[in-house]
């Protein structure tokens, strides 16, 4: 009797290649779309903007029927307060402002890349950011990231990059490179890297 190892398929099995066949796509009802949203915003917060994508995908949005069937569903979620733009705005600034130590700027980079309305984001930001002092809360950052007074210029610009992607002006930025008595030479580098 001859043993057969279990890696190796029997003589009379043919491998066949398999064939890709496209997937239907499912037709969600009105009450099948609602119940996904309402689970989606349940995992986590989101934008109009962000909860129009994830429902676009799930009908066909190139029809008059399926763009119909989001807005609905938009304006319903909104109507009963699960779904509200200027609420997520402020929750989110205050969560970045305090738990990420992340400055005004980024905040603001962050809301329009989600797709929230200048307005309401103006709003929201300058409610959360008011009363910060944006230098106490560029070293609250440096803190957060283990970041220490830089020992060459390669580390002082390295900290000036970190702090500008973390939403803080230049002018914030420079001052605490003063402080740690970075010298003229590299502060004038930096100028020339600084947004306007």
């Amino acid at each position: 009797m001859q043993v057969r190892s279990p890696f190796h398929p029997p003589p009379q099995c043919v491998k066949v290649k398999a064939m890709s066949f496209p997937r239907p796509n499912k037709v969600y009802t009105e009450a099948e779309l609602y119940e996904y949203a309402v689970g989606a915003l349940g995992r986590r917060m989101r934008t109009v903007a962000e909860l129009k994508r994830l429902l676009r995908q799930r009908v066909e949005a190139d029809t008059e029927f399926g763009q119909t069937l989001v807005e609905l569903i938009i304006r319903k979620l909104k109507d009963q307060g699960y779904l509200n733009d200027a609420k997520y705005a402020a929750a989110f600034s205050s969560l970045r402002r305090d738990n990420e130590k992340f400055g005004r700027m980024r905040v603001v980079t962050d809301l329009k890349i989600k797709g929230v309305h200048g307005e309401v984001i103006e709003t929201a930001v300058s409610a959360a950011f008011d009363e910060v002092n944006e230098e106490k809360q560029a070293r609250a950052f440096l803190h957060r990231k283990r970041l220490r007074k830089p020992q060459d210029q390669k580390q002082a610009a390295r900290i000036f990059r970190q702090l500008t992607r973390a939403g803080f002006r230049p002018k914030t930025i420079f001052t605490i490179l003063k402080k740690w008595d970075v010298d003229e030479e590299m502060l004038t580098a930096l100028e020339g890297e600084a947004p306007e």
